[in-house]
């Protein structure tokens, strides 16, 4: 079978563990022939993720922690001078300080917003930026959000605010970004148990409720948001951009 992404380059940020929706994603693009650069944010998560490196065997891997200056730079200096091109961009990201999580919005203090803007939204922001002198026969980039984002999800607090920005950031890179034939979406998966997810209160009610309400009466894993997200970097997608990409099992579409 043809691979669809071969000769594809495609950097990867937020791989944690085996249950990253970022490791879903990876598979999926390798799969399809494409070539990796993944980052990793400390020296604990690259022992976390040795094996999964032993599998994926990428081009470039690179620590990368988006608030420290010039990291996210150094990354994009490696694919450059490894490949000289960027085909693929995935983000996924996010971060907001346990007090503001678990705490009212309307608590929310101006430091932990910031922070939580800075890392969830504003670093795919400069990662666009990054890639776009790189995607010189244009590209893809995607970013991870949430229904949180659309309607009020008890215990997502700050970060239903945060993906909606992050939504709005998108569409309108997908219109500045669309004369050069790059492409760029936001994917929103239904709940997945993944380290991230495991800071949300009461996060295993979220995933019962899902399982017992969508319309497909079941949960979502990685691999789902592998394909959808390996879809969305075909050619089969290449009238797409500024979506947001649902893979829910159909939860979306409830009241």
């Amino acid at each position: 079978m043809e691979q669809a992404l071969k000769g594809k380059v495609a950097l990867i940020l937020g791989m944690a563990n085996e249950n990253s929706i970022a490791y879903g994603i990876a598979k999926a693009l390798k799969a399809q022939g494409a070539e990796l650069a993944i980052t990793y944010q400390t020296d604990r998560t690259r022992d976390f993720i040795a094996p999964l490196i032993d599998e994926l065997q990428p081009g470039v891997l690179v620590k990368c922690n988006v608030q420290e200056a010039g990291s996210l730079e150094a990354v994009f200096a490696d694919i450059e001078a490894k490949w000289g091109k960027l085909d693929i961009g995935v983000h996924s990201i996010a971060f907001a300080p346990k007090d503001d999580l678990h705490g009212r919005v309307v608590d929310t203090s101006a430091e932990g917003f910031m922070m939580a803007m800075d890392v969830s939204c504003h670093s795919f922001i400069r990662m666009a930026r990054l890639a776009e002198p790189l995607m010189k026969d244009g590209g893809t980039l995607l970013t991870m959000s949430y229904y949180g984002s659309e309607k009020v999800v008890p215990n997502y607090g700050v970060m239903g605010p945060v993906k909606a920005a992050l939504e709005a950031s998108v569409r309108y890179l997908a219109n500045e970004l669309g004369p050069h034939r790059i492409r760029v979406h936001a994917v929103s998966p239904g709940p997945v148990m993944t380290r991230a997810a495991s800071g949300i209160p009461a996060f295993d009610s979220l995933l019962e409720q899902s399982a017992a309400q969508a319309p497909m009466r079941e949960l979502i894993d990685i691999d789902d948001v592998g394909a959808a997200a390996a879809f969305l970097c075909s050619d089969g997608a290449k009238r797409l951009t500024g979506t947001t990409f649902y893979v829910d099992s159909g939860m979306h579409t409830l009241a």
